[in-house]
């Protein structure tokens, strides 16, 4: 005889019934099995990949190059910067 006996659960039910009703235990045990379908549902479509949608390609734009707004001619050429990277040193702290 332990503390979960047979006999304690008929009479936790027997109280449930009691005290909830019929119809409010049956429209429970309908929600909590549409949440259960719906988020195994909801599982099953993340599982599952998605199915690519293809654009129909129309003659697509040649590509424009960038204009420096100064300039008459587009720019042609990267440019870049050649430096050489230096060390800042640390501001000393005044109370040490």
């Amino acid at each position: 005889m332990g503390i979960f006996d047979w006999k304690h659960w008929i009479v936790i039910l027997v109280v449930v019934v009691l005290v909830f009703g019929t119809k409010k235990l049956k429209n429970l045990g309908t929600d909590v099995g549409e949440s259960i379908k719906g988020f195994r549902k909801a599982m099953n479509d993340d599982e599952k990949p998605a199915d690519p949608v293809v654009n129909p390609v129309v003659n697509p734009a040649p590509p424009v190059q960038p204009v420096h707004p100064q300039a008459t001619q587009p720019i042609t050429e990267r440019r870049t910067f050649d430096v050489q990277a230096e060390k800042v040193q640390e501001p000393t702290r005044k109370d040490s």
